[in-house]
This record gives C-alpha cells, sequence and structure tokens, in this order.
C-alpha cells in the first residue's frame, strides 16, 4: 500500500485518532503546567520578595507582638499570657491573641503581606520545650526596604513596653534569658555614697561608652572593668542597678559558682551578652581560692567547671570580647588573686563602705524631706556616738521601722546597737 494510503488509512480509523487526540491533550497539559510551574518560580524570584524569621532569631518574639497589631482580622488565634508590673508595684496580667500557625494575610503601607507560621513539632527548645517554629512573611515587590521598616517597628514596639526599666538577664543554657519583669529604673541620687563616688564612677563610665574611636586608634581593647568591695550591705549591687537605670542599660548576671558553668560556656556567653547591658559577677571572692592558699594549704582551688585560668582569658585573653561592661563586687578584697584584679581585668576599684556622717545625713533627708538641717545633722552625731560601724542597708531598715515618725528615729537610735 502506497504510504499516502496509509496514513489516510490512520486517519480514517477512529482508535488511532482518539488516542492520539488523548497523547495531544495529555502533552499540552504537560507542557501548560511545567511553563505554569516555570512562571511561578520566576514570578517568585523577580516580582515577590520573602523573609524568614526562625524562632531562635531575638527579633522573632518582636515580630509576633507586632502580627498581632496588625493582623487583627486573623480568625485562627494562639492566646499570648503576659505580665506588666505598674508603678505601683502590683503585676497586672494581660492576654494577647496572636496568629496561630498557619497562614493568614495582612495589609502594610498598601503592601498586601502574605504571613506564614509553621512549627516542627519534631524538634524542641530542650531549654523551654516549645517546638522550634518560623514565621515567614511574602509581599509582592522588591522593596526589602519594607521588611526593615517591619522589623524596626516590632524592635520599637517591643522596647517601648521596657521603656523607664531595667531588665535582667541570667544564663540559660547556651544564651542569656529575661529574669522575671523588668525593672522599674532606680534613681541613681536613691544610692547614697560617700561623697565623689557615685559622681567618678559614673563619670568614667560615660567617657568609656563615648569613646570607642579613641580605643581603636591606640589599640587598646574596647572594655572597662570595675571591682566594687567592702562590707555586706553598704549598696554596691544597689548601685550598679542604679546605674544601670541611669544608662538606660540591661543587667546580665553571672553566677560563677553554677556547677553547670564551663570555661567554654563562660566565653561564650560573655561574647553574647546582649548590647547595652552590664555584665555583673557578685562575690567574686566565692568562686575561688587564692593560689598561695591552694599552694600552701593544699585545698582545691576549684569550686566548679570554671577554671581560673579560665576566668581571666575571659576577661583579657585572645579570645575576650570587646564593647564590654564588667562590674564585680567582694566583701573580702584580700581574698582576691591579684592576677584577677590587675589593671586591664579592673581598671576601677572602688571601696563602698560602712556609712559616713554625711552619707547618713543626706539618708535622713531622703526619707524625712520635710524636716529640717539640724535635725539631719543631730541624728548623724547621734549614731556617730554609738560607737558602731553601720551599713547603708542598717540605717534604711531603721528608718523603715519610723518612716511616719522622723522624731522617734531620733529619739531611738539606741535601737540601732541591736
Amino acid at each position: 500500500m502506497p504510504e499516502s494510503g496509509l496514513l489516510a488509512s490512520l486517519a480514517d480509523n477512529p482508535y488511532f485518532s482518539a488516542g492520539f487526540g488523548l497523547v495531544g491533550v495529555g502533552t499540552a497539559l504537560a507542557v501548560l503546567r511545567k511553563g505554569g510551574q516555570f512562571a511561578f518560580i520566576a514570578f517568585r524570584r523577580h516580582a515577590m520578595i520573602t523573609l524568614e524569621v526562625p524562632s531562635k532569631d531575638r527579633s522573632f518574639q518582636w515580630l509576633l507582638q507586632w502580627i498581632t497589631l496588625n493582623a487583627r482580622k486573623a480568625q485562627h488565634l494562639s492566646v499570648e499570657t503576659t505580665f506588666h508590673q505598674n508603678d505601683t508595684g502590683k503585676i497586672n496580667t494581660k492576654f494577647d491573641f496572636i496568629p496561630s500557625p498557619g497562614t493568614h494575610f495582612f495589609s502594610y503601607k498598601n503592601h498586601w503581606i502574605r504571613v506564614e507560621r509553621s512549627r516542627e513539632k519534631g524538634m524542641l527548645d530542650l531549654h523551654t520545650g516549645t517546638p522550634w517554629e518560623t514565621v515567614t512573611l511574602t509581599s509582592l515587590g522588591w522593596r526589602r526596604e519594607l521588611f526593615f521598616e517591619i522589623l524596626a517597628e516590632a524592635q520599637k514596639m517591643a522596647l517601648s513596653r521596657e521603656e523607664g526599666k531595667t531588665v535582667m538577664y541570667i544564663p540559660m543554657g547556651a544564651e542569656w534569658r529575661q529574669f522575671g519583669f523588668p525593672r522599674r529604673r532606680r534613681p541613681l541620687d536613691s544610692v547614697i555614697l560617700a561623697n565623689g563616688v557615685t559622681e567618678k564612677i559614673l563619670a568614667d563610665i560615660k567617657d568609656f561608652i563615648h569613646s570607642p574611636k579613641w580605643y581603636m586608634d591606640r589599640g587598646i581593647p574596647y572594655r572597662r572593668g570595675y571591682l566594687l568591695y567592702g562590707p555586706p550591705g553598704c549598696g554596691k549591687t544597689s548601685f550598679i542597678q542604679a546605674l544601670a537605670g541611669e544608662l538606660e542599660y540591661s543587667i546580665c548576671v553571672m553566677n560563677l559558682s553554677d556547677r553547670s558553668l564551663s570555661d567554654d560556656r563562660l566565653n561564650h556567653l560573655m561574647s553574647i551578652a546582649p548590647q547595652q547591658s552590664i555584665i555583673l559577677l557578685e562575690d567574686i571572692d566565692a568562686a575561688f581560692v587564692k593560689r598561695e592558699e591552694d599552694e600552701q594549704g593544699g585545698q582545691n582551688m576549684y569550686l566548679n567547671r570554671v577554671t581560673f585560668s579560665g576566668l581571666l582569658n575571659t576577661l583579657d585573653g585572645v579570645a575576650s570580647t570587646e564593647e564590654r561592661i564588667v562590674f564585680m563586687t567582694t566583701n573580702y578584697l584580700n581574698r582576691l588573686d591579684p592576677a584577677l584584679i590587675r589593671p586591664g581585668r579592673v581598671d576601677i576599684k572602688q571601696e563602698i563602705g560602712y556609712a559616713e556622717a554625711d552619707q547618713i545625713e543626706r539618708m535622713f533627708r531622703r526619707f524625712y524631706p520635710q524636716e529640717s538641717d539640724r535635725n539631719a545633722r543631730q541624728f548623724a552625731r547621734n549614731v556617730s556616738n554609738l560607737g558602731e560601724l553601720k551599713s547603708i542597708a542598717q540605717i534604711q531598715g531603721y528608718f523603715m521601722l519610723h518612716k511616719n515618725s522622723p522624731q522617734a528615729a531620733l529619739e531611738n537610735v539606741n535601737f540601732l546597737k541591736e
């Protein structure tokens, strides 16, 4: 049969025509589907912008709070309970409804934003026990600045909740976690130290904060260390808290006696401390004994996994970080190894001692502002005549017993002997 006749007969065959038509339709659909996929991929690459924020990032919680205010029409919600301390010290409970895991949409500055909150149920944060999460924001266009604006607003909103307060951090695993509620900033003049002490430390620390270029130009490590020493109850920790409030800094409290703390973890925590924070090492003398005592008396030098050399290297070693302010406190200066408090590790050493007559007078005026200076001086003389040195905490505790009766405070000074 000629070739033309064969093609004609196949064309007249209804089974062949149907099969060829199905193949053609299937091929066309496959091409369209593949083309649609490529077109969507190209569209996403060139006409959409995406931001992914994992739960381990600091901005994750900020972003969730921000989304709460901007996605009010979301139908699928999760509850977030927060606590806030008002000016009277009372703790108020607040319930916020945040978009639950899933997909949500909202408008921001004439841009539609798609929010996808996904949760990895098989992966948990070992410290909090919560699943790992990711929030993905998708928007049309090429403006990366849009996401910068969103994150900046989220940060500003979160920080506004802490405005006027001091945030405390403690180590939790390999990171710093907020401890308790943000505390109202303590006025610096509420901690009454000896004349000139507050002004001296405040001036030094402000000079340090505003002099990064000076350190850089001279090749000096940009960090500062302070040691406050003296009897207990004289205002060392209270002064650091008030100083942080004055500088609008947070406080990172490090306990070197923590048995879970190692040299590597200590170095890591010091390197990732929140910006604009003071690292506080309280009772530094309790962590180690002097090397001389260890050699002569055979005592065990290490009370935990942090070694003395590890602490020294963290404070002033090759791997130590910069842009850091460290405060140490101790009740017993003579127990500290000279290597720990040498310049470079401790730049300013300041004694915070027992209350002097001038301090006692100023405390009297602060507690009883309506009383005359003559009564304040008389009270200071009465305390000095007791023949015993008193701490600021003892004087303050005495005033608390007579907070509404300055005359009783003047007449019953002998009770301070007890």
